[in-house]
């Protein structure tokens, strides 16, 4: 049998390995996408390019949704962008006016893959080119993305180091019909199964949008009631970081911060309280949503161009925690 310092070891050093392999994996990625044009050379001169967003009103949306306007403009063409506010009907009526528009793209911004995929489709029968960011369709000739694998494995090998390989853990499950949430989720279920002693409290809790915020403060006081004792919950887990927020918030208005929280997205108001020694947010991977946008329009202008792009294009995400946080804001230029 191993001692209990054999295996904290092992731990410890399992995640510093999968979180530099899960890096050296992205930048692999990108590296293999060989594109053919210098970013400088890229042109989208009397283009026209739809950019379709289910939502901006979470940082990591709002930054991706942007930047890829403005990139498109950069590069000299004319953007059509379009903000369906998080209404299913409204994103639906409006790739429908987009594919009627006749653009020489259309770039997808996350959603749902079951109400959007049949409209991506129809984009791409119409002769319509398809590119997506965050959205995992077969209709769609390249994919912007992080690598949500990596994300959902090192954030979980991260919060299962922290609880000591055990306890009841809470977790927010409220998208997975959205590809990232999915894969970060099924990532989570994957380690976790490898440590019996850990424990995902049922029923999972389902996080929503809008008032992400109010509404995870409201479900984590709930489970904190029906688990009134100190150790009883050792940690929180949701696939994006405004559930990370909400709970975090709970946790500080109810005196139990022994209970960690995790995320994924990199909004600054989390960044800050991963920064906070005395605050529970033990980590969030922090995405490039505005470098996402940018890579998306670029990849669009390669395509255009008659370049053949990969399925997917990978952007790194960097893993903040209590003790890499200072190093991983500067590396984002935040704080």
């Amino acid at each position: 049998m191993t001692n209990e310092k054999t295996i904290d070891l092992g731990r410890r050093d399992l995640l510093k390995f999968t979180a530099l392999a899960g890096a050296a994996a992205a930048g692999a990625s990108l590296i293999g996408a060989s594109p053919s044009f210098a970013a400088g050379e890229l042109s989208l001169k009397g283009k026209r390019i739809g950019i379709s967003a289910a939502g901006t009103d979470h940082f990591f949306d709002l930054q991706a949704y942007n930047a890829q306007i403005e990139e498109v403009k950069r590069l000299g063409g004319e953007p059509i962008a379009v903000d369906a506010g998080r209404n299913d009907g409204k994103l639906v009526s409006q790739l429908q006016t987009l594919i009627a528009q006749k653009p020489d793209a259309i770039v997808q911004l996350l959603g749902t893959l079951t109400v959007i995929d049949p409209w991506l489709k129809k984009a791409r029968d119409a002769g319509i080119p398809v590119l997506t960011i965050d959205v995992g369709s077969t209709n769609s000739l390249n994919n912007s993305t992080s690598d949500n694998w990596g994300i959902g494995k090192d954030l979980a090998l991260q919060l299962v180091s922290d609880i000591g390989g055990e306890g009841k853990i809470v977790v927010f499950n409220g998208f997975y019909g959205v590809t990232p949430c999915a894969i970060r989720y099924d990532q989570l279920v994957n380690v976790v199964k490898y440590f019996p002693k850990v424990e995902i409290v049922q029923p999972e809790l389902r996080d929503v949008i809008p008032n992400t915020v109010q509404d995870a403060f409201t479900q984590i006081t709930a489970i904190l009631n029906r688990y009134p004792e100190k150790g009883s919950i050792k940690a929180i887990w949701s696939a994006w970081d405004i559930p990370q927020l909400g709970a975090t918030q709970a946790l500080v208005a109810a005196g139990r911060t022994e209970i960690k929280t995790y995320g994924v997205d990199g909004s600054p108001e989390v960044l800050q309280l991963v920064a906070d020694p005395k605050s529970p947010a033990a980590a969030d991977v922090a995405q490039q949503p505005a470098e996402l946008g940018r890579t998306a329009i670029r990849n669009v202008a390669r395509l255009l161009a008659g370049e053949t792009l990969p399925r997917e294009t990978y952007v790194p995400a960097l893993l903040a925690n209590k003790a890499n946080i200072a190093e991983v804001s500067k590396k984002l230029g935040v704080g």
